[in-house]
């Protein structure tokens, strides 16, 4: 009997602990739902989640002349043309949104009210990343984010904890993406990072031009507790991860392209000022803090996409890390370009919540021809 008394008290302390644990690993899931206020981010019905990207828009060009304002004009018409044809489930705009350093302080922000005008009136739920012409004299990335809050109710755009970023580098933050409403854990993690750049508000000193060293830290703490709250991420689910300046990795890639395998524009080529810490040589490698976190705690990583170089549209695998990097299409007919380039966006599009199966991505320009479009899984190189 003794014994049997022994037995049971053992069963019972074990599901105490257990159900104790459960507690925890509910309560610390509930606290990494950073928007209980917000619908939420999920598939379709049928299973795939699709993502059109808007990138370099550079609203608020020229603002002081004719040319200037109807290029937001040809932008917002592009976004309306592409919108309802691409019917996304997501969008992602990724950087310089604003051309800042044509901005007035007295006005700056109005053009986010333009920018999102399109999203809000189909209501489709989208995130912004904010790259150097967003950093100027009269304007700066908390702003932007503040004014598009303000404006855009879909807007899952946020600010990372304070010390996190550095000061002109704020917009680092994750969306969980689920497979339904009622999953009780995410599926996707579409991750967002600040590139920092450009120039102080107000002081209009040069700013770094790299994901600050301090988010490193941030990404190695959240990974442990998506992990302790939704278990190893390796089995459970994947991620996709936009950064307005590429990292400085990409400009060995771009030496070892083929047309084949990667198709799209290749007319920037990455130097000086092309890849994140580049606008100083002095700085090379800064970025690689942030680069060998995301690389090392975060998993089933699909592909890093950034915007920044108007002129490149392909997709490679960068070596050192095993990680697919694509650049986004240069979608606003403000900032450099070429007659030849046209304007438009990246689709990507996941077949699957398996954080394993491929992804599709391809151009699409403004007008419906689609161009580069490529697999995305293990064996793409």
């Amino acid at each position: 009997m003794l014994s049997c008394a022994f037995a049971g008290l053992a069963i019972v302390s074990l599901l105490l602990q257990t159900s104790h644990a459960a507690v925890l690993q509910a309560r610390l899931s509930q606290s990494l739902n950073p928007y209980p206020n917000k619908p939420r981010v999920t598939f379709a019905a049928d299973g795939t989640f699709k993502i059109t990207v808007f990138s370099d828009l550079h609203y608020g060009e020229n603002a002081w002349d004719v040319w200037g304002p109807q290029q937001d004009v040809n932008s917002t018409a592009l976004m309306n043309k592409v919108l309802p044809d691409e019917k996304p489930d997501y969008v992602v705009l990724n950087g310089d949104l604003i051309t800042g350093e044509n901005g007035f302080k007295e006005n700056a922000t109005v053009y986010i009210d333009q920018i999102v005008g399109p999203l809000n009136k189909l209501k489709i739920p989208f995130s912004s990343t904010h790259g150097n012409h967003d950093n100027q004299a009269n304007i700066s990335h908390i702003e932007e984010i503040i004014r598009e809050q303000h404006d855009a109710p879909l807007s899952y755009t946020r600010t990372a904890p304070p010390g996190i970023g550095g000061p002109s580098g704020p917009g680092t933050y994750w969306v969980p993406v689920y497979a339904n409403k009622k999953a009780s854990k995410p599926s996707l993690i579409l991750w967002f990072f600040d590139s920092q750049g450009g120039f102080s508000e107000g002081a209009n000193e040069p700013l770094p031009d790299w994901v600050d060293d301090t988010v490193a830290g941030w990404i190695e703490e959240q990974t442990a507790m998506m992990d302790a709250a939704w278990g190893p991420a390796a089995q459970n689910r994947g991620a996709l991860v936009f950064v307005h300046i590429p990292p400085h990795a990409i400009q060995q890639v771009q030496t070892t392209l083929d047309n084949t395998t990667n198709p799209g524009l290749n007319d920037d080529f990455l130097g000086e000022g092309s890849t994140q810490a580049t606008s100083d040589p002095a700085n090379n490698g800064k970025d690689q803090v942030f680069w060998d976190a995301l690389n090392t705690h975060v998993k089933n990583i699909h592909a890093v996409i950034s915007g920044h170089d108007h002129g490149n549209e392909w997709c490679a695998r960068e070596p050192t890390k095993n990680v697919i990097f694509c650049f986004d299409k240069h979608s606003g007919y403000g900032g450099y370009s070429s007659a030849t380039w046209g304007h438009g966006v990246r689709n990507v599009v996941f077949q699957s919540t398996k954080p394993q199966d491929s992804i599709q991505t391809w151009i699409r320009l403004e007008e419906g021809e689609t161009r580069a479009r490529v697999t995305l899984d293990k064996n793409y190189q």
